[in-house]
């Protein structure tokens, strides 16, 4: 009985040290993403924080969300972001200067804090019931996906394509018709 509790007792605090550790490359992660000023680190703190999220799914023996998160956020995502950031080649000199930043930053912290602990406290809250819930596979996930929540599925996938494609277009650069070579001249 003693033995079986030190045991469990091990686990736990195993447990709580992957999460830790987890929880801090999400924070790193996610702080780098909003500090850099260079987009491409940005946009690797972005992959970083979400394969932290991926890693606490995974955690939480939530493996269909482990692979979801893997597959479309760092697959998908950061890959095209990573694609249009190189492809737009955006300058620091060309980006506005923020004074207050840091002064928003920690504004905004203050009001997303009780907001936080909001969540927090319904999440421990809600815990006895999750347990009584019965399992939620890939099936059902993929019934409901493709069922109900297909329209939606779809209108999100244009929305980020059509924000893809602005971007670049945005971001494009004309060339003047005088160093365009006379033969590519239409």
């Amino acid at each position: 009985m003693e033995r079986r509790l030190v045991v469990q007792g091990i686990e736990n605090l195993l447990e709580i040290s992957i999460f830790t550790i987890l929880a801090l490359f999400m924070l790193g992660g996610s702080i780098t993403m909003i500090m850099s000023r260079q987009t491409i680190f940005s946009a690797f703190g972005f992959l970083v924080a979400m394969i932290a999220l991926a890693g606490i799914f995974a955690l939480l023996d939530a493996r269909f969300l482990a692979v979801a998160q893997i597959m479309v956020s760092v697959g998908a995502i950061v890959v095209l972001s990573i694609l249009t950031v190189l492809t737009i080649n955006m300058r620091e000199e060309n980006l506005p200067y923020e004074r207050h930043k840091y002064k928003w930053m920690f504004f905004s912290f203050i009001l997303a804090l009780p907001i936080t602990l909001l969540i927090y406290k319904s999440a421990t809250a809600m815990y006895e019931s999750f347990k009584t819930m019965e399992a939620v596979t890939s099936k059902v996930v993929g019934k409901l996906l493709f069922s109900e929540w297909v329209l939606a599925f779809e209108i999100v996938s244009v929305l980020l394509l059509a924000a893809m494609v602005g971007a670049i277009v945005i971001a494009r650069k004309e060339i003047p018709k005088h160093e365009i070579p006379k033969e590519e001249r239409a």
